[in-house]
């Protein structure tokens, strides 16, 4: 078993103060977020950083840890002093956002499944209030509508903390989000960070291509054919598009910079697929104008495929 150096992998100093542990973890958290950094290594990391804080942002732990004594150096190898009361029964698993956290042999060894008495949730509310569960990012995911997400929103949600108890919060949607985006509230002290992750809701007109809005365009024959001026409706209004003459149903007009927001922050664009609809009920007249079409033109549609 290798030893793990908790202050080394927050890069704070052994007598740094619970403040500075916090104000640590908290960047190098944001920083290797699985919604920010999607590597291996990233995600390694994560679950290290998380372990640090689960033990120098707890005030038992952290004395625990320290009886050890400053001698060790990480990646030594490692055994528990003798009479020390460790757990055998390898990791445990913390429940921790939508994921878990496994921890490491290191850290049952030295803290076991029964450290603090029973469940490592037991008394968050009450004397372990600043225990570094608290402080670890929550996540959770909010559906939102395609309008929504374009023209932003303020959204009320409920949160369930590990006792039951809920608390509501105003989510404040900005303009353009993407679906997969996510939103980062910063915990008030001594609560967590929570990320929730947007998720657009199935729309009978829209849908989404990375960061480019898809619209259904429906055109008549007539405006296919000759080309027309049509109105084009989005989630933050109408507007006019050219459409060319001889468009054919699956082909798109772009307009540019009315879709949702990229990763560089850029907005993307509407893609608006052409579908020509062909009436189902014709007058006297449209049935005559068509029979003559039919008689006067050249064009088979089987011999252009």
């Amino acid at each position: 078993m290798k030893f793990k150096d908790y202050y080394e992998v927050l890069g704070v100093g052994r007598t740094a103060s619970a403040e500075e542990i916090q104000k640590a973890y908290r960047k190098l958290a944001r920083k290797y977020h699985p919604d920010i950094n999607k590597t291996k290594e990233g995600e390694d990391r994560f679950k290290e950083i998380n372990e640090a804080n689960e033990v120098l942002g707890d005030p038992d732990k952290r004395k625990r840890y320290d009886m050890l004594g400053a001698n060790y150096k990480a990646g030594q190898d490692f055994q528990p002093p003798p009479g020390w009361d460790f757990n055998r029964g390898g990791a445990q698993h913390f429940g921790f956002g939508a994921g878990g956290a496994d921890f490491s042999d290191f850290f049952s060894a030295i803290f076991g499944s029964g450290f603090g008495g029973g469940s490592p949730f037991e008394g968050m509310a009450g004397a372990r209030r600043a225990s570094s569960f608290e402080q670890q990012p929550q996540e959770a995911e909010l559906q939102i509508s395609v309008e929504d997400s374009i023209n932003g929103a303020t959204k009320s949600i409920e949160l369930r903390d590990p006792q039951g108890r809920t608390r509501a919060l105003q989510v404040k949607i900005p303009a353009g989000i993407a679906d997969g985006g996510t939103i980062r509230l910063s915990g008030k002290k001594g609560e967590r960070d929570l990320y929730l992750k947007i998720k657009l809701a199935p729309h009978p007109r829209y849908s989404a291509s990375g960061s480019d809005l898809v619209v259904k365009l429906p055109v008549s024959p007539w405006e296919a054919a000759l080309g027309s001026k049509v109105d084009l409706a989005l989630p933050d209004g109408v507007i006019k598009v050219s459409v060319p003459a001889g468009s054919q149903s699956g082909s798109k007009l772009r307009i540019r910079g009315r879709g949702f927001s990229g990763s560089k922050g850029a907005r993307g664009d509407v893609l608006a697929e052409i579908k020509i609809v062909v009436p189902t009920a014709l007058s006297s007249s449209e049935r005559e104008i068509f029979e003559r079409l039919q008689a006067v033109s050249q064009f088979n549609p089987r011999s252009a495929a």
